[in-house]
């Protein structure tokens, strides 16, 4: 069978070869990395039509960047350090927030139209656990949708980057400890042909893991995939067991849930019970704006206990939510509920990963010729507990370093010929969530959630071998593996930090205070004993 066979998705017009640089992922990281590697020419692999199918385009509040006069990089480093809990790398987030500035001019060249005040200056929000602000957004909650529209018209505008929609990447194709490119299934991942992917360079930006569990903010492809690919080829992977909850998802029974945006309650929003008593006032000082988790755990505690969570915006914004937010309005008016007459109902929903893959400074992982970006990473800037908005400039400082890197090793662009195809797989697969994915998300949620314990991990993980053993299909064991990886960091943490909560050790331990660094046979190892003693 011919190469040009098999690769149907908008095919190349004028390439000689594939290039060798191949980029996963179609979100704000492996955009803006092809764009900043231009004009060499590189591949974007993306399981959907970029722009979709990205938990990029999905953030409302915006990219945070000490911008406005009264603030300092060291300001938001200290506000960085703070929120991550103790083990934030400092030299990578005093890296990061440095660039953070420039990085938003990019944005705003690539023709992102962030908000101005009258003056012609950047409008500036405040967000939980900022001293300042220092978030730069657009109309309010629509900062996700407007950076990742502006870099795909910027990327479909470059004639160096090809975009190769409909490509599901299911491995990384390895000789020793070189990545030498990835294999992937056409058509959305539900043709039967696989076509590899040779590249002297991988860049892997396939997102988070939000879909691992049954209440999420992310899209269906957020389902921890690459961290899982990376881990089976050996790569080292970071805090995993750090997990982080967006406290305010409206609670109207859709999946994934739409996200009630912190900027609300950064503008004056309060969180109520059924009774209206405020009980963020009773946790935490800082109330609303205290960090993530505890937030998450206060609601989670009030909807347990079947008093409800409800965000009340009635007084803070009013008449005025439709403009200033618009994508909260239409996802509280098309269920039946007018957030400006009535407090809106939420639930904490997996939103972010702090963990995934090992990375340095310059996006390099442990495995030679795989550099990574954006969410499926774990450089380190966010420590156990990501500050809101920080994500973003994540995104994008490292995917800038990233293409940097890459021109520096690989100076001259070179082509080879198509891999091909790999042959066929008679592998199931379907759109919707196959039973054993809906069994895992389940059991995630259940047991390796908000709140954790030892029994309850221990039953996570024992559940989640047993599905292994029962499910051998490659992309079901990419995803199986990012399961295992958060499970045991959670099961070996014995403490509570940031995004992770044990029931049974509710306090930080000073001899934790320290990252986690696994690999999928260490993990294995455990499961392996902690499997043998159920059956003792």
């Amino acid at each position: 069978m011919a190469a040009s066979d098999v690769l149907d998705v908008h095919p190349p017009v004028s390439w000689a070869g594939i290039d060798d640089v191949v980029i996963v992922g179609g979100g704000l990281a492996g955009l803006f990395c092809a764009l900043k590697l231009a004009p060499r020419p590189v591949t974007v692999l993306a399981s959907a039509p970029i722009g979709f199918g990205a938990s990029s385009a999905w953030a409302q509040g915006g990219i945070a960047a000490a911008m406005s006069e009264g603030d300092t990089p060291a300001r938001h480093l200290a506000d960085t350090v703070a929120a991550g809990a103790g083990i934030v790398d400092e030299k990578i987030a005093a890296m990061m927030v440095a660039e953070g500035p420039a990085r938003v001019l990019d944005l705003l060249a690539y023709g992102v139209p962030f908000d101005r005040d009258l003056e012609g200056r950047l409008a500036l929000s405040r967000e939980a656990a900022h001293s300042e602000r220092r978030i730069v957004r657009v109309k309010g909650d629509m900062a996700g949708k407007a950076i990742m529209d502006a870099l795909v018209t910027a990327v479909r505008d470059t004639p160096s980057i090809r975009v190769m929609e409909g490509y599901v990447v299911e491995e990384l194709q390895t000789a020793g400890r070189y990545v030498s490119g990835v294999v992937a299934r056409p058509d959305a991942g539900l043709s039967k042909k696989r076509v590899s992917f040779p590249a002297r360079a991988v860049v892997m930006c396939s997102g988070g893991i939000g879909h691992l569990y049954a209440v999420t903010t992310n899209p269906s492809e957020a389902r921890g995939a690459g961290t899982g690919m990376a881990a089976r080829a050996g790569a080292v992977i970071a805090d995993p067991e750090f997990v982080q909850f967006h406290p305010t998802a409206i609670d109207i029974g859709r999946d994934p849930a739409p996200l009630a945006t912190e900027a609300l309650r950064g503008d004056g929003a309060q969180l109520i019970n059924s009774a209206g008593h405020r009980f963020m006032s009773d946790i935490h000082a800082d109330g609303e704006l205290a960090p993530r988790d505890i937030v998450a755990r206060g609601i989670f505690a009030e909807v347990q206990a079947g008093r409800g969570a409800f965000l009340d915006c009635r007084k803070a914004v009013g008449a005025h939510f439709p403009e200033m937010f618009p994508t909260v309005y239409e996802s509280c008016i098309s269920a039946g509920i007018d957030p400006v007459t009535q407090p809106i109902p939420v639930i904490p929903a997996v939103h972010y990963h702090m963990g995934g893959i090992l990375t340095d400074a310059e996006g390099r992982t442990t495995l030679d010729g795989l550099w990574a970006a954006g969410e499926v990473t774990s450089t380190g800037v966010h420590g156990a507990n990501r500050l809101a908005s920080n994500s973003l400039l994540e995104a994008v400082v490292f995917a800038g370093r990233i293409a940097e890197d890459i021109q520096g090793m690989l100076p001259m662009p070179q082509l080879t010929d198509w891999g091909g195809a790999v042959g066929e797989s008679d592998e199931l697969v379907t759109v919707e969530d196959s039973a054993e994915l809906k069994h895992l998300r389940g059991i995630m949620s259940t047991h390796v959630g908000v709140l954790r314990d030892r029994a309850g991990l221990e039953t996570a993980i024992r559940a989640i071998a047993r599905l292994e053993q029962s499910n051998k299909r490659v992309r079901f064991c990419n995803i199986v593996a990012t399961a295992k990886l958060i499970a045991v960091a959670a099961w070996r943490r014995q403490e509570s930090r940031g995004g992770h909560y044990r029931a049974d050790f509710p306090e930080p331990s000073p001899s934790w205070k320290q990252r986690t660094f696994l690999t999928l046979a260490e993990v294995d190892t455990i499961v392996a004993e902690l499997c043998e003693k159920s059956e003792a």
